[in-house]
């Protein structure tokens, strides 16, 4: 059954963020089985705050990316940190997207993700003035994240916004989620389990694949013949990458270390300012890659750091670069508290978690890889292996099911086609 989706996404490629890449490459596969897809979206600034270059705000664009109808809209423009700025960037999406979708073919079916759900406050509506089902996917728990990283107080904001997140599940014809934690979270707090759905993330094996290293790339890096433990992403308040800095600090006597940390956030600026007080010469820090470079910069990798704050909210968290790097055989260094990720980290065989509380269980771990090449090329292994369970196109196939079933009026089965 070929449905009209409106996709509402405040990220979308060229930005290079987990929720641009979950919507674009899931969207790919929906249009190849004949859906038609068309996604409202700002104009790409993430995470620097500045609309990319070959791009500038006007009133509606409309384009198309690999079968993909794409809709511009202009929008407040802030850099992924402090709270009333973003606020009023993601305030000005929702006002812009509810008013541009009354000019879209009515849809079958509307979507829209977070993390940040005044997306979903837009969704919402557009289903609601188009009388069409809602579905939110929740990558994220907002606004419990912001709390976790010391953005915002469990004071009466938090609890005017958390009110407004139930009311949000509440009213959609399904939720899908990322995770079983989340979707046990939300049982917890009332939400009627047959409309919440766990789809997990994963990765495009069509465009991840092992590679030998990028001989370019190491010349560039200066990386030849060292051992390199690459964290690729978003370096937000979030990921707590002080205690990766402070972990290559403890190292910097090994000579064949080295710390890559590839793109840009909120904490970068202090991250390079604390590699510069302690004279790293082992962290190297490149600028955000478009995504066509992912498979290059992962090459390089001899270990893949997944690295999470150390606070219980980023337990039930799975980050999408742990499928990326196990589609290219890389093993993963996990540091963060234990949960989701740790227990597929476990369950595959495909690395180490060590805690995030701390840079010396870090540190440690990672000698101990320095020292040990049978023991990571197992990690790799069993990466390669694992992959393919994790597949974007087994993820889409599942969304996809949902969506049929809410279009029909079956959104209470939702959670019988869960993935996780």
């Amino acid at each position: 059954m070929p449905l009209n989706i409106l996709f509402i996404t405040e990220n979308f490629p060229p930005e290079v963020n987990a929720a641009a890449t979950r919507v674009y490459e899931r969207a790919c596969y929906w249009v190849k089985a004949g859906h038609a897809v068309t996604v409202l979206t700002c104009f790409p600034n993430f995470p620097q705050g500045r609309v990319y270059a070959n791009y500038r705000q006007t009133l509606y664009s409309v384009g198309y990316m690999d079968g993909i109808r794409v809709i511009r809209l202009p929008t407040y423009v802030a850099r992924n940190e402090g709270f009333f700025r973003r606020t009023v960037d993601f305030l000005s999406f929702m006002i812009v997207s509810v008013a541009a979708s009354l000019f879209v073919r009515r849809p079958d079916v509307v979507v829209a993700t977070s993390p940040q759900f005044f997306s979903a406050v837009a969704g919402w509506a557009i289903g609601a003035l188009r009388r069409r089902p809602f579905v939110f996917e929740v990558s994220d728990l907002w606004p419990a994240s912001i709390a976790a990283v010391g953005a915002m107080s469990r004071g009466r904001t938090y609890r005017a916004l958390e009110a407004l997140e139930l009311f949000l599940y509440r009213r959609a014809a399904a939720v899908v989620v990322l995770t079983a934690s989340f979707r046990g979270d939300l049982i917890r707090r009332g939400i009627d389990p047959g409309k919440v759905a766990v789809v997990m993330n994963g990765v495009d094996l069509s465009r991840y694949q092992k590679r030998g290293k990028d001989q370019q790339l190491l010349e560039s890096f200066r990386l030849r013949d060292k051992f390199v433990i690459g964290y690729i992403g978003t370096h937000g308040m979030a990921h707590g990458l002080d205690n990766a800095v402070a972990a290559a600090e403890l190292l910097r006597e090994e000579d064949r270390f080295r710390l890559l940390l590839v793109g840009d956030g909120a904490a970068k600026p202090a991250l390079m300012r604390q590699a510069d007080r302690a004279k790293l010469l082992n962290v190297i820090f490149v600028s955000p890659q478009p995504k066509t470079m992912m498979p290059r910069i992962w090459s390089l990798c001899d270990a893949a750091l997944i690295h999470l704050k150390d606070e219980v909210t980023f337990s039930e968290v799975i980050p999408s670069k742990m499928f990326e790097a196990m589609a290219m055989g890389v093993p993963l260094l996990l540091a963060a508290p234990a949960g989701e990720a740790s227990r597929i980290v476990e369950r595959e065989g495909v690395g180490v978690r060590v805690s995030s509380d701390g840079p010396a269980a870090l540190a440690e771990e990672a000698r101990r890889w320095l020292n040990h090449p049978q023991a990571v090329q197992s990690y790799a292994d069993s990466s390669l292996r694992a992959a393919p369970r994790y597949s974007r196109q087994r993820q889409a196939e599942a969304f996809i099911e949902i969506l049929v079933a809410v279009s029909l009026g079956r959104g209470g089965t939702a959670s019988s086609m869960s993935t996780g």
